[in-house]
């Protein structure tokens, strides 16, 4: 613990903190708690997509030996031109959010193209916006999870470090600001008791 001053200014300053880490405290529980519900519900949504993800990955993988024969033209159009983001605030601190995801318009003669391809196309795009969500949903677990470390690591150290540390110190100095009014008190009344003997010294004589 570091040593403080045992002084009246130093029991100010020492409330004055205790009452400020008290106040703060509150604050940082809920925000722990908000930061942990948010994870939670990330993480579901995550789990979902993982599943949408599979179960159209297995719907896609039939028309994998077609798309091969087409020479692979199909790719130019399901590769993502933009992928938008925004911001959304939670707790206090930014996560990105998916907006859209922009394609390039496919461009092939409706006469000459196999009818499957219109569906395959949508398929397929519809993955890379899974797949995309996924990469954010990521991100916003991963931010999340830093933000609490952080959050966490405040709490106890307001928790186990911070108050205690503060009370101890405002008990210690107020003790020994009790002692020393204490004693004040008790050199007065010798001092007062030896003013009124010499004074009766004096009258006597």
């Amino acid at each position: 613990m570091t040593k403080i001053k045992l002084t009246k200014g130093e029991l100010k300053r020492q409330r004055d903190s205790l009452k400020q880490f008290e106040h703060y405290l509150p604050i940082l529980l809920l925000k722990k708690q908000q930061l942990q519900i948010e994870r939670e519900r990330i993480r579901n949504i995550l789990r979902q997509k993982i599943e949408e993800i599979d179960a159209l990955e297995g719907e896609i993988s039939d028309w994998s030996g077609l798309l091969n024969e087409e020479g692979g033209y199909i790719a130019n159009w399901v590769r993502p031109r933009k992928v938008v983001t925004k911001n959304f605030n939670i707790a206090g601190i930014d996560i990105p959010v998916l907006e859209r995801v922009d394609f390039e318009e496919p461009e092939y003669d409706l006469y000459v193209a196999p009818l499957w391809v219109d569906i395959a196309i949508e398929k397929i795009k519809a993955l890379v916006v899974l797949l995309e969500e996924e990469q954010i949903l990521k991100s916003q677990i991963e931010i999340l999870e830093r933000e609490l470390r952080i959050t966490v690591q405040r709490v106890n150290l307001f928790e186990k470090v911070k108050i205690p540390e503060c009370k101890e110190n405002v008990r210690i100095i107020r003790i020994y600001l009790g002692e020393q009014e204490t004693n004040a008190v008790g050199r007065s009344k010798i001092a007062k008791n030896k003013i009124e003997k010499l004074v009766l010294e004096e009258a006597i004589a």
